[in-house]
Protein backbone atom coordinates (compact mmCIF):
# COMPACT_ATOMS: atom_id res chain seq x y z
CA UNK A 1 0.00 0.00 0.00
CA UNK A 2 1.10 3.61 -0.83
CA UNK A 3 1.81 5.82 1.89
CA UNK A 4 0.66 9.63 1.01
CA UNK A 5 2.70 12.45 2.58
CA UNK A 6 1.12 16.11 2.42
CA UNK A 7 -1.54 17.39 0.29
CA UNK A 8 -2.58 16.70 -3.40
CA UNK A 9 -2.53 20.10 -6.20
CA UNK A 10 -6.19 20.38 -5.89
CA UNK A 11 -6.97 20.16 -1.74
CA UNK A 12 -4.30 22.63 -2.41
CA UNK A 13 -6.41 24.98 -4.65
CA UNK A 14 -9.68 24.52 -3.10
CA UNK A 15 -7.86 25.86 0.43
CA UNK A 16 -5.94 29.39 -2.02
CA UNK A 17 -9.72 29.50 -3.20
CA UNK A 18 -11.27 29.64 -0.09
CA UNK A 19 -8.44 32.54 1.72
CA UNK A 20 -9.15 34.44 -1.76
CA UNK A 21 -12.74 34.21 -0.98
CA UNK A 22 -12.85 34.92 2.62
CA UNK A 23 -10.01 37.94 2.07
CA UNK A 24 -12.13 39.38 -0.78
CA UNK A 25 -15.29 39.23 1.90
CA UNK A 26 -13.42 41.14 4.50
CA UNK A 27 -11.56 43.88 2.36
CA UNK A 28 -15.68 44.89 1.35
CA UNK A 29 -16.62 45.25 5.11
CA UNK A 30 -13.21 46.95 5.86
CA UNK A 31 -14.12 49.22 3.10
CA UNK A 32 -17.29 50.08 4.22
CA UNK A 33 -16.38 50.73 7.79
CA UNK A 34 -14.42 53.20 6.82
CA UNK A 35 -16.39 54.67 4.23
CA UNK A 36 -19.10 55.07 7.74
CA UNK A 37 -15.59 56.60 9.52
CA UNK A 38 -15.39 59.44 6.76
CA UNK A 39 -19.03 60.07 6.70
CA UNK A 40 -18.94 60.38 10.62
CA UNK A 41 -15.91 62.70 10.62
CA UNK A 42 -17.24 65.18 8.22
CA UNK A 43 -20.94 65.05 10.16
CA UNK A 44 -18.73 65.82 13.17
CA UNK A 45 -17.11 68.77 12.26
CA UNK A 46 -19.77 70.25 10.59
CA UNK A 47 -21.57 69.87 14.05
CA UNK A 48 -18.38 71.95 15.55
CA UNK A 49 -18.91 74.30 12.79
CA UNK A 50 -22.25 74.79 13.99
CA UNK A 51 -21.42 75.46 17.88
CA UNK A 52 -18.78 77.65 17.06
CA UNK A 53 -20.94 80.13 14.11
CA UNK A 54 -23.71 80.23 16.96
CA UNK A 55 -20.77 81.41 19.64
CA UNK A 56 -19.69 84.07 17.14
CA UNK A 57 -23.45 85.02 16.27
CA UNK A 58 -23.70 85.40 20.53
CA UNK A 59 -21.12 88.07 20.09
CA UNK A 60 -20.85 89.70 17.26
CA UNK A 61 -24.43 89.37 15.95
CA UNK A 62 -23.95 88.15 12.80
CA UNK A 63 -22.20 84.70 11.31
CA UNK A 64 -18.63 84.14 10.30
CA UNK A 65 -17.97 84.33 6.38
CA UNK A 66 -14.33 82.60 7.31
CA UNK A 67 -13.78 79.55 9.38
CA UNK A 68 -10.47 81.24 10.52
CA UNK A 69 -12.29 84.10 12.33
CA UNK A 70 -13.90 81.07 14.23
CA UNK A 71 -10.48 79.65 15.48
CA UNK A 72 -12.18 76.33 13.97
CA UNK A 73 -10.07 72.93 13.12
CA UNK A 74 -11.23 70.60 10.85
CA UNK A 75 -10.22 66.83 11.87
CA UNK A 76 -7.68 65.20 10.09
CA UNK A 77 -8.60 64.97 6.19
CA UNK A 78 -11.53 67.01 6.51
CA UNK A 79 -11.91 70.52 4.45
CA UNK A 80 -14.84 72.60 5.27
CA UNK A 81 -16.00 75.62 3.46
CA UNK A 82 -18.17 78.33 4.49
CA UNK A 83 -20.15 78.67 1.46
CA UNK A 84 -22.81 82.10 2.76
CA UNK A 85 -22.83 83.79 5.72
CA UNK A 86 -25.02 86.54 7.08
CA UNK A 87 -26.06 88.11 9.82
CA UNK A 88 -28.91 85.75 9.86
CA UNK A 89 -27.78 82.76 8.15
CA UNK A 90 -25.24 80.61 7.04
CA UNK A 91 -24.84 77.42 5.11
CA UNK A 92 -21.21 75.27 4.74
CA UNK A 93 -19.90 72.17 3.07
CA UNK A 94 -17.90 69.15 4.09
CA UNK A 95 -15.46 67.01 2.06
CA UNK A 96 -13.04 63.94 2.91
CA UNK A 97 -10.05 64.07 1.00
CA UNK A 98 -10.33 59.98 1.22
CA UNK A 99 -13.25 60.02 0.17
CA UNK A 100 -13.82 62.88 -2.84
CA UNK A 101 -16.95 61.63 -3.53
CA UNK A 102 -19.35 62.62 -1.14
CA UNK A 103 -20.09 65.87 0.50
CA UNK A 104 -22.02 66.87 3.71
CA UNK A 105 -24.14 70.30 3.79
CA UNK A 106 -25.54 72.20 6.60
CA UNK A 107 -28.19 75.37 6.13
CA UNK A 108 -28.70 77.26 9.17
CA UNK A 109 -31.07 80.34 9.06
CA UNK A 110 -32.07 81.81 6.33
CA UNK A 111 -29.59 81.11 3.80
CA UNK A 112 -29.45 79.28 0.41
CA UNK A 113 -27.84 76.24 -0.60
CA UNK A 114 -24.46 77.83 -2.63
CA UNK A 115 -22.52 75.69 -4.05
CA UNK A 116 -23.09 71.39 -4.76
CA UNK A 117 -23.76 71.17 -1.01
CA UNK A 118 -26.15 68.95 -0.91
CA UNK A 119 -27.69 70.16 2.03
CA UNK A 120 -31.70 70.36 1.90
CA UNK A 121 -33.77 71.43 4.58
CA UNK A 122 -32.94 74.03 7.96
CA UNK A 123 -30.81 72.92 10.84
CA UNK A 124 -29.80 68.84 9.27
CA UNK A 125 -26.84 67.99 8.01
CA UNK A 126 -27.27 66.09 4.78
CA UNK A 127 -24.55 63.56 3.22
CA UNK A 128 -24.79 62.91 -0.29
Amino acid sequence: MHRRDGFTLIELLIVVVIIGILAAIAANLFWGAKEQAFKSALVSDLKVLAVLQEQYHADQMTYAADETSLGYVTSDGVDVTILEATASGWSAQAVHRSYPRHTCGLLIGDATNAGDSPAEAQGHITCD
